[in-house]
């Protein structure tokens, strides 16, 4: 079951901006008569957010002078193939790659020490050059001679494995010396680097890379881009026979878990991944809407928990999760975003949905391609817990409503998006697998997400202990029909193919206290303390706090005092793996990222297992 812990523990909206880190771009200077220097000012650019070839630039114009600025002008040159394409808060207008802003009567005159800005969206990887303020320089200089650095040589790439490559690239020219270099992959600044060459040891397999280089002198100016170097590191996508390694990531786990799209970087996750369903968006009045918009895409993020180092500004089109999944996939483009809706929380308005099947897709595909995030996400999954079926409620719509839904939401996603679904793994005679039309549904699916956890737990307070996600059977398993093995061979008996089934496993485990036997089976008088929800803690918890003594069933169990858990190890993870290469499943997948431990102990066994 996906319960969405705190989902509801929402913080307070961030009204105040962060402030965001300019950097003074290449001026050419010029002598300053003694009125410029009296009335002097700088004029600094800022590249935000960017979505493929597409970007936003802000200027900030401040009078660091003694007397009143009436009017501003700035100028600047961009490379050919990078121009803008809207502005705001100036007139914006260009001869041939001459830019010029000029002042909205609004925003002037500047008094000493006041600023003001403006900003544009842009497309293309240039940056600006050859700036222009009111005529004289944009960093405030009256020293002549201070040019900009030359571009520097077009980078080359060496050494180059499935998961690094060595970057050269030739040296820039400047008057007054160059200081260091920023290096670019894929339009993402990468890393800063004092001398001609830099070891990238974030790549994926069989995977496109591009690599330009800038120069910033002593003065801190920045000259234009070097071309581009462009190479595909080898291998097979995916490894493991393309097997698909998947995890939730949870709006919520924002807020008290602490747990950003950054941790997937930082872990070391990102590299050993294929997918990530975000979860969740709801379904309400037969559409589906947004979960969380502060979460998803109203945050602001500062530089140190941004995943390219870069803060949010208030005035971006895209902030929030959202914005660091765009990112994520900048520096990872092999990775696939699904957007999951419903889960145990919010399946209750799939049934009043589906009452139009078409105008439901219409409005989830709505949803999930707004052109604000149309690029973040590659497809839909959809987590109804359960049609035909009880969980948090029942649904009573029929055996065929998951078939209509799989072909309503294929017929207007098409071939090129993905559409899966998280499905129950219920293997009894009668169960909620044979509730609905799961093999007819599967020929419109990519896979299926198999939630193969959550067999057992402290819900029955007084026991029997036993792991929530057996994958065999057991002496003394509560109930030896609920495994994970039974689940799999049910679904493959119906007709669904072993290739759209993923194994699902759990990054955290459930418990019960008042425990005397340390082995599976013993009695209790109610659910263990845990972190977040009675029952309930994370893998990376249980690792230190009590750790495993046992296991059975394919699953580890862990008795510590009075408190007995039953949860998965990256031991018995890879064992759940070599069964599912076995099974010739299409894969696995986790619920969820943030139970993982700092350095991603659990996502790393599962892309081990299915190498």
């Amino acid at each position: 079951m996906h319960v969405p812990g705190n989902r509801w523990s929402l913080r307070s909206r961030v009204v105040a901006a962060v402030a965001a880190l300019v950097v003074p771009l290449a001026a050419m200077v010029g002598l300053a008569s003694p009125a410029q220097a009296a009335t002097s000012a700088t004029a600094t650019y800022t590249k935000g957010s960017s979505w493929g070839s597409n970007f936003e630039g802000k200027w900030t114009i401040k009078n660091t002078g003694t007397t009143t600025i009436n009017t501003w002008t700035v100028e600047w040159d961009f490379p050919a193939g990078t121009r803008v394409t809207s502005a705001w808060d100036a007139d914006v207008t260009n001869v041939g790659d001459r830019w010029t802003a000029k002042s909205k009567s609004w925003a002037a005159p500047l008094a000493p020490g006041a600023s003001a800005s403006f900003g544009f969206n842009g497309t293309g990887t240039g940056a600006p050059a050859n700036c222009k303020l009111n005529g004289g320089s944009c960093d405030g200089g009256v020293v002549p001679g201070d040019d900009p650095p030359s571009a520097p040589g077009t980078p080359a790439s060496s050494n180059v494995t499935e998961t690094s490559a060595t970057i050269t690239w030739g040296a820039a020219t400047d008057d007054k010396g160059v200081k260091d270099y920023d290096l670019f992959r894929d339009g993402i600044k990468l890393a800063t680097v004092a001398g001609l060459t830099f070891t990238d040891n974030g790549l994926t397999k069989a995977t496109d890379y591009s690599y330009t280089v800038q120069a910033r002198d002593n003065s801190n100016q920045l000259g234009p881009l070097s071309a581009a170097h462009s190479f595909r590191t080898p291998g097979i996508p995916g490894g493991g026979g393309n097997k698909i390694k998947m995890g939730y990531f949870t709006n919520w786990g924002v807020y008290g878990r602490n747990y950003h799209v950054k941790n997937l970087v930082t872990s070391g996750s990102a590299a050993k991944i294929t997918h990530i369903n975000y979860a969740f968006g709801n379904v309400q009045n037969g559409r589906c809407t947004i979960g969380d918009s502060y979460a998803d895409y109203e945050r602001m993020y500062t530089a140190d928990m941004s995943v390219d180092g870069v803060s949010d500004t208030w005035d971006q089109p895209l902030r929030g999760n959202f914005n660091q999944l765009r990112k994520l996939k900048a520096k990872y483009p092999h990775i696939k975003i699904l957007y999951s809706f419903g889960g145990w929380t919010w399946s209750g308005g799939f049934g009043q949905a589906m009452q139009n099947p078409a105008a439901f897709a219409q409005s989830c595909y709505d949803l999930v391609e707004d052109p604000r995030w149309a690029d973040v996400f590659d497809g839909i999954d959809l987590d109804w817990e359960y049609p035909n079926a009880c969980g948090l409620t029942c649904d009573n719509s029929g055996p065929a409503v998951m078939k209509t839904m799989a072909q309503a939401f294929r017929a207007k996603f098409g071939a090129n998006n993905l559409v899966t679904a998280a499905i129950t793994a219920d293997p009894k005679p009668g169960g909620k697998i044979e509730a609905a039309d799961y093999a007819g549904a599967a020929q419109y699916m990519d896979w299926y997400n198999v939630m193969t956890y959550d067999f057992f737990g402290a819900w029955n307070a007084q026991g029997p202990t036993a792991m929530h996600s057996p994958l065999t059977a057991y002496t003394p398993i509560p109930d030896p029909q609920w495994t994970s093995a039974n689940a799999i061979a049910k679904l493959k008996a119906i007709g669904v193919p072993a290739s759209k089934l993923l194994l699902g496993v759990g990054f955290y485990g459930r418990g019960w206290t008042g425990v005397t036997q340390a082995a599976p089976g013993g009695t209790a008088t109610g659910p263990a303390q845990g972190t977040y929800e009675p029952g309930f803690e994370d893998y990376k918890v249980l690792k230190t706090s009590c750790p495993s003594t046992g296991t059975a069933g394919g699953t580890a169990y862990a008795k510590c005092g009075s408190n007995w858990w039953g949860y998965d190890t990256p031991a018995t993870i890879g064992s759940k793996m070599n069964w599912a290469k076995n099974q010739d499943l299409g894969g696995a997948f986790w619920w969820e990222f943030s139970g993982d431990t700092s350095n991603g102990e659990m996502v790393t066994a599962v892309h081990s297992g299915l190498q």
